[in-house]
């Protein structure tokens, strides 16, 4: 039987494998920036087409975290994510073959169910397994880490669409998926209980499923939703639909010169989620520094619909790149205002909440700029101003909406 208190090297190799699962989800979830041009070509896409084939991953990704959250709690780490991230291979690959658009959104919908408890797993095993006082340290640690995956769809992702074409870089991300998988299996093994320990009788699917629906009965956890649907959105419907596009149509950068930004505005991505998580300033302000965030990545998007300027639609994705590494904040806030017994459950509801979010963000810009563009209009202004108004909007409501009674009293 294996030792009941892994050391904290174990826990790391153990979190650093759950991570490189979660690093190929952030690569999934920002692919169609650098693919949206070459699909277009190809497939002769609307702008609204194109924000179904970027949301239809985050709609299943969101979607399944109900019964992620449900499988981890009954389950385990390792049984689910060994379970469900095969789909996400069968999906890329599907989706690297496609030979019409139908056949390619279902492959995102198979992707998005495979990498459904990627973060989530990550998230749950800091909570058990770390002291809650690192956990917003050792979660942005880990976000920060799985920015290698944003990283790989920016320059090197351009190169290799415009060296061979879109469907290379999907059958190289399905290779990833199985090294990936090949490497959670040979390392992650959840502790088991110590000798003597009494076993806790496990609970049944109907009551975990009362449990999570129970949730949405607490009053603080519709503030929770609200700004969880929005706040992540932003930043990767930028980084992961339009920043590509934008930069092409709007500034005539090549392929190429696109990837390079989306590169840096990985990078920063990756260094602000740690640097959040050390910044983390407790129960007392960690609320304040969640809405003010919000409202300043909301007019720096309002400054980029406003002004079409070619430095500051560079400078501006790099600076709310640097700003969304808050969510680790978010999710530090969600810690802290449930039980522990419903960790996974909690979690899974935030998580749901941040991509059925972002899925609902990516369609809604789609058709935002449809009916832009139907009315002569310049598509991303009006884009980038209807993220601002939500942006506002969700933070506003984040603000007046119940507060969990643990934000309330002190530190």
């Amino acid at each position: 039987m294996r030792h009941t208190t892994p050391s904290p090297r174990t826990l790391w190799t153990m979190l650093l494998a759950l991570a490189a699962g979660f690093a190929l989800s952030q690569a999934f979830r920002t692919v169609a920036a650098i693919l949206a041009t070459p699909l277009q070509a190809e497939f002769g896409l609307s702008a609204q087409a194109l924000g179904v084939f970027a949301g239809a991953f985050h709609f299943a990704f969101g979607v399944m975290q109900f019964f992620m959250g449900i499988g981890i709690d009954l389950y385990g780490v390792r049984r689910t994510v060994l379970t469900a991230f095969p789909m996400a291979a069968a999906g890329a690959l599907m989706a690297a073959l496609a030979p019409g658009y139908g056949v390619l959104v279902l492959g995102q919908v198979l992707i998005g169910i495979g990498c459904a408890p990627a973060f989530l797993v990550c998230t749950v095993f800091i909570a058990r397994h770390f002291p809650a006082s690192r956990f917003a340290a050792v979660s942005g640690a880990v976000m920060g880490l799985s920015g290698v995956g944003m990283l790989a769809t920016g320059t090197p992702l351009a190169w290799l669409v415009q060296a061979f074409s879109w469907r290379a870089g999907f059958m190289v991300l399905a290779g990833a998926c199985v090294l990936a998988w090949c490497g959670i299996y040979a390392t992650v093994h959840e502790p088991a209980p110590a000798p003597g320990d009494p076993k806790a009788p496990r609970e049944s699917v109907a009551a975990a499923v009362r449990g999570f629906a129970a949730l949405f009965l607490v009053r603080h956890t519709w503030g929770i939703v609200a700004l969880g649907a929005v706040a992540y959105a932003s930043f990767i419907t930028l980084r992961g639909l339009w920043l590509g596009p934008l930069l092409i149509a709007r500034h005539g950068f090549s392929l190429v010169d696109s990837g390079n930004v989306a590169l840096a505005v990985s990078l920063a991505g990756i260094f602000s989620a740690p640097l959040f998580g050390r910044l983390d300033p407790g129960l007392a302000r960690r609320r304040r520094w969640i809405v003010g965030c919000t409202l300043l990545t909301a007019l720096v998007f309002a400054a980029m619909a406003l002004a079409h300027s070619s430095w500051l639609d560079v400078a501006a994705p790099l600076a709310i790149a640097l700003l969304s590494g808050y969510i680790v904040l978010q999710y530090a806030d969600v810690r802290s205002a449930y039980p522990a017994a419903l960790t996974g459950r909690a979690m899974a509801v935030f998580t749901m909440s941040m991509f059925l979010g972002v899925a609902l963000m990516q369609w809604l810009t789609g058709a935002v700029a449809s009916a832009a563009q139907a009315q002569g209009w310049e598509p991303f202004a009006a884009v980038l101003g209807a993220i601002a108004a939500l942006l506002a909007a969700a933070a506003a409501a984040f603000a007046w909406l119940p507060a969990p009674a643990v934000a309330r009293g002190s530190p």
